[in-house]
């Protein structure tokens, strides 16, 4: 790998990849979705796919804005591919540097070569995009072909690759690179922590106490208010209710503790969350259902099997479904218990994108039989696995056990992975 004053990196060219993923990483996957809703002939990519499988792609130069690589076609043809990709605005630097240095979790995170889900939700709260959206990657070819061609999205599949293994690529293609970035970030840092002290000083020499009314008659000349305490490193213990005394009829101690030291938790996270830097800026998530509340709450924690049933007999669940919607609950919460219990239909524009990845996801011939019970469901003929459509464009493995369908795997936006995630029992 080599660079010019840290704004281009060269890759060398990677091995054949037979029969594996292109991304491994939620962000890897991020990029392939762009190429794949951005493209409009998907058998484009099925050609540019198997090409990168077979090494076809030779070293990849990445710089502001834009990747190239040289794509062999199968009679040794060799054309100079590129993808371009908007640079972030100096403006939208400055407040990704902002955001990211409120939140020391980001900073830690990129130096593990990571980027965790909540770093770009925050960018993109602060108004940045870092991953690229539907008709972002532009591409360009010596094949002269005006949407993406076999070589441009064999060149995408391989930088997914790339990316999987240092999400500071994206970031030079966004347009630093990571000597720069991280500079940047370590002088904001620096310059944020001097004015902390200088607060925390001024705020434990001030006066003792003061009344309301006359601090806000002087406000403009009192020092400033000392920084709220720190988050409690854990929530509260809540008290024993095992004492001498019998409980009244139908109350049950154990699950009264449980439901103590679930609302604890919550509470904590409350707090880390409304202490957060930008808190008030972040949309309000809507509430939770009574059936929604029980299931996340019999997924919680290791309940008594007496309140399991009460929770299961209050939202119209048997025991088995409560188990079931539990299971989910843990693999994606609400979006996760939606594609277990709705049964409406995915809306037109995106059952139609689900029939076309589904066409494009295996090679030629290697297509599985599956046949589309309802809209937004699959089974695959002759076996009790089967793969669901989420309201995101994401496919969710199901397998059947003991009569009922049960979610066997977190979702992935390739239909193929998310099948092969359900493997069927031959047994």
């Amino acid at each position: 790998m080599s660079g010019d004053k840290d704004m281009e990196r060269t890759f060398a060219a990677l091995p054949p990849a037979p029969g594996r993923g292109f991304a491994e990483t939620w962000w890897g996957r991020a990029w392939l979705k762009a190429l794949e809703d951005t493209a409009l002939d998907l058998q484009q990519l099925k050609k540019g796919r198997k090409q990168a499988r077979d090494g076809a792609v030779g070293a990849v130069s990445v710089r502001p804005g834009r990747i190239t690589a040289v794509v062999k076609d199968r009679d040794g043809t060799a054309q100079r591919s590129d993808v371009l990709l908007q640079e972030l605005t100096e403006e939208e630097w400055d407040r990704f540097l902002d955001m990211a240095v409120d939140r020391a979790g980001h900073i830690a995170a990129l130096l593990d070569r990571d980027m965790p889900p909540h770093l770009v939700e925050d960018a993109a709260a602060a108004g940045v995009e870092l991953l690229p959206g539907i008709g972002d990657l532009e591409p360009e070819c010596a094949c002269d072909a005006w949407d993406h061609c076999p070589h441009t999205a064999a060149l995408c599949y391989q930088v997914a690759r790339l990316l999987d293994q240092d999400p500071f690529v994206l970031f030079l293609m966004r347009g630093r690179g990571e000597r720069r970035l991280l500079d940047e970030l370590q002088v904001r840092s620096a310059g944020r922590a001097a004015p902390a002290d200088r607060a925390d000083d001024e705020a434990h020499n001030g006066s003792q106490g003061v009344r309301a009314d006359e601090a806000f008659a002087a406000r403009d000349i009192l020092p400033p208010l000392p920084a709220p305490p720190p988050l409690p490193d854990a929530p509260g213990v809540p008290p024993s209710l095992d004492t001498e005394t019998r409980p009244a009829e139908g109350v049950d101690p154990a699950a009264l503790e449980v439901l103590a030291a679930d609302a604890a938790a919550r509470a904590h996270r409350m707090l880390a969350d409304a202490l957060a830097p930008g808190h008030g800026d972040r949309p309000v998530e809507a509430p939770l259902t009574a059936g929604q509340d029980a299931v996340r709450l019999a997924a919680s924690a290791p309940w008594p099997s007496a309140a399991l049933d009460r929770l299961a007999a209050g939202t119209g669940r048997g025991r088995g479904d409560l188990d079931v919607a539990t299971r989910a609950w843990r693999l994606g919460g609400t979006e996760a218990l939606a594609v277990l219990e709705e049964d409406g239909a995915p809306e037109p524009e995106l059952l139609a994108r689900a029939e076309a990845r589904l066409a494009a996801a295996w090679e030629d011939g290697e297509r599985p039989p599956l046949r589309a019970d309802r809209p937004g469901r699959w089974t695959l003929t002759g076996k009790d696995v089967q793969i669901r459509l989420d309201r995101e464009g994401r496919w969710w493995p199901y397998r059947k056990t003991s009569g009922r369908w049960v979610p066997a795997g977190p979702p992935d936006h390739d239909p193929a992975a998310a099948l092969a995630a359900a493997p069927a029992d031959d047994a």
